[in-house]
């Protein structure tokens, strides 16, 4: 039957009657040319699948080939697979002596975000011009023979066709279908996800409905130096500076902002990740925009007045004399509040929106460079800078990519939570691991109850180390669509997705997609339905760290004997901060803030043990003289708790991290809690190990 079928097929094709096109079912149709897309069909190529990219844009990879060079990495330790590859394929190219054209590889050595650029050791590199980014996503679709058809756009209102509950085939704007057995969503949009009538939320949820801290609005709440708050003088939001009846600036919400924790329709802001020079040479001058307003940069006029003077704290240098710009201040880059309408708005808002954020940008450029009330200094640095005549060649040397730092968001099978992120909650079915700080931009700009303006929605939250990302937030709820995956409009909160939407983590995430969606069509099973054993199993075996790795001081150590549960996988009671002084397993340790909410707060380790029977136990915890001499450490033995102070301001006696708490019975279930009650000093909590007797 399959063979007539095919037969007939083949002569319809031959006879004209139809397009060898629609004739075409691939393995894998994986919508968004972004880096999860390119992963997502290299994955399916690797496991023998066939896979098409069918991408609204016209260049491959995104954001990370769209600006975002100086790379959101995080702890690069628990980036695997082919994430690591691609960073992997950007230090190769920087190898070669041609790819030095317009700086000295060794001029711009080892700058970068803490860490080196050029990590010769691990042969990655994390900083990279777009054009280097863009070329090594077009090798990848090259070397594994990957069909990608450009500037097809979704039809997002009939382009969906479903049987039951799995798509069937996609259909673009310009009348091409695509079927497939399963479908990836690779969009930063989530236009497949939405028009396959799967759940979704857009805007900031309230803190309560997730037993979130950080989530909601967040009036009052300044974090990072992208608020009002740095400046030495307060700022009149009104055209006569104390005059209300004057009207309101340009570029502030002269409405109600909300009250914290409550939710609302905001996303963080976006902007242009911008790609400048100050390389004479290769340099092209900023352009007066056509329709420029200069009354648009009021209120920044009224920045400089109040002294700010950090215009370019992120011109982060990548190679050849280059940047990735980044919004930094309280008016800058980030078009603050003119993108609220875009993940929902029809393809033709959405490029008036993004036509105000290049007007915006082109003219903060613009007036910076060229207003007499900037600083004189900040005119002339500015003078110094412009685009780069070899990036973006095909669009004025301005990136095509938007940063979209987030639209849509799935409301999956499972819900990645700040909670999760912060160790609060453990996380199910490990896919990947994040562990870039929990980052949002600002969100709105509002007038205060005092009358002065103020920017609303920046927040910088640590996750306490890397965390894991559950498959169950890559997949939608069953019955809605069974052969969907999700790696980018991941099914998590606003706050949550804060730190997720790091790109490093979309190709993370996609490899698992990808991974899953193959496994799913051998065993004809749903998305839902995949084994997590036996996904595990092969994600490990294509490089992917599923986990905290074994580490000293963030390095990677040989694995410890017997069981060893980390304070990333332990449960707090109370707030306890992340530190990094001394020595230390994994990441990081934690610490209770120094007699703060004294005998409030606990650290749960829980661990499966092999079998029932004898262990010493042992704590790990970096020593130093403001420690307590007191630590309570309560052993859930057989028998009942037993408990055990140590002197963290010693040294431990076990290669000088490990100190033992001694030898006790335990069934398979083991529990070790340390409580800060009768301290006097800062509580670590660090690990704890069971060795078997």
């Amino acid at each position: 039957m399959k063979f007539q079928t095919r037969y007939l097929i083949l002569s319809l094709v031959g006879a004209g009657l139809i397009s060898a096109q629609a004739a075409e079912e691939y393995d894998l149709v994986i919508y968004g040319g972004t880096c999860a897309g390119v992963i997502s069909a290299v994955q399916a190529k690797k496991m023998g699948k066939t896979a098409i990219i069918v991408a609204p844009e016209k260049h491959l990879g995104g954001l990370s080939s769209g600006g975002l060079g100086f790379t959101d990495t995080g702890n690069k330790a628990v980036i695997g697979g082919l994430s690591r590859d691609f960073y992997h394929r950007v230090y190769m190219h920087y190898q070669k002596p041609e790819a030095w054209k317009w700086q000295k590889k060794d001029e711009y050595g080892n700058k970068g975000q803490g860490t080196p650029a050029m990590d010769g050791e691990n042969r990655t590199m994390w900083i990279f011009e777009p054009h280097v980014a863009e070329a090594v996503f077009e090798d990848y679709v090259k070397e594994f023979n990957i069909p990608v058809h450009r500037d097809e756009w979704l039809d997002r209102d009939k382009g969906v066709k479903k049987e039951g509950t799995k798509i069937t085939e996609i259909t673009t704007l310009s009348g091409k279908t695509y079927s497939g057995k399963m479908f990836i969503d690779a969009t930063y949009e989530g236009d497949l996800m939405a028009a396959a009538k799967v759940d979704y939320h857009v805007g900031r949820e309230a803190n309560s409905q997730y037993g979130e801290e950080h989530n909601g609005v967040q009036v009052g709440v300044l974090h990072h130096r992208h608020h009002f708050g740095v400046l030495k003088d307060k700022i009149s939001p009104y055209v006569v500076p104390g005059d209300k009846s004057s009207g309101v600036l340009p570029r502030i919400n002269p409405g109600d902002p909300g009250k914290k924790g409550e939710a609302d329709k905001g996303i963080q802001a976006y902007c242009f990740r911008m790609c400048l020079t100050d390389h004479e040479p290769n340099r092209v001058p900023f352009k007066k925009p056509a329709n420029y307003d200069p009354k648009q940069y009021e209120l920044l006029a009224r920045v400089y007045e109040a002294g700010w003077t950090e215009t370019f704290g992120k011109f982060d240098p990548i190679p050849n004399h280059k940047t990735d710009t980044n919004n930094h201040g309280p008016f800058s880059t980030d078009n603050i509040g003119y993108n609220h309408e875009y993940p929902e708005a029809s393809y033709e808002k959405r490029k008036e929106i993004i036509q105000e954020h290049i007007d915006y940008q082109q003219g903060w450029l613009w007036f910076v460079q060229n207003d007499p009330r900037v600083p004189e200094n900040v005119r002339k640095e500015m003078a110094r800078w412009g685009l780069p005549k070899d990036e973006y060649t095909d669009n004025g040397n301005w990136s095509p990519q938007l940063y979209i730092r987030e639209a849509r968001r799935m409301v999956g099978a499972f819900v990645m939570t700040e909670n999760e992120l912060r160790k609060k909650k453990p996380t199910p079915e490990s896919v990947g691991m994040g562990s870039y700080t929990i980052d949002s931009h600002n969100i709105q700009r509002y007038i205060t109850p005092e009358g002065y303006v103020q920017n609303e929605g920046d927040i910088g939250v640590s996750t306490n180390g890397p965390y894991e990302i559950a498959y169950g937030s890559l997949v939608p709820k069953k019955g809605q669509a069974d052969n969907l995956l999700v790696p980018v409009c991941v099914s998590s909160t606003h706050i949550a997705f804060g730190s997720i939407r790091m790109e490093p983590v979309f190709m993370i995430l996609a490899q698992s997609a990808a991974t899953a969606a193959v496994m799913a069509i051998d065993d004809k099973s749903t998305v839902q339905d995949v084994p997590y054993a036996k996904l595990r199993e092969r994600l490990l075996k294509d490089g992917q760290i599923l986990e905290a790795p074994h580490l000293i001081k963030g390095k990677p150590v040989s694995k410890l004997e017997g069981t060893v549960v980390d304070d990333n996988n332990a449960k707090f009671v109370g707030e306890w901060s992340e530190g990094k002084g001394g020595d230390y397993v994994a990441l990081a340790y934690r610490h209770d803030q120094n007699e703060r909410d004294l005998g409030t707060k606990t650290a749960l380790f829980e661990a499966k043990l092999p079998k029932a029977g004898k262990y010493e136990v042992r704590v790990s915890y970096a020593d130093l003289a403001n420690r307590s001499t007191k630590a309570k450490f309560i052993i859930g033995a057989k028998g009942g708790d037993k408990v055990v102070t140590v002197n963290q301001r010693k040294k431990p006696e076990i290669d000088g991290l490990f100190t033992s708490l001694g030898t006790f019975e335990f069934g398979e279930d083991a529990q070790v809690t340390l409580s800060n009650e009768g301290s006097d000093g800062h509580v670590i909590a660090d690990a704890v190990q069971w060795l078997p007797k």
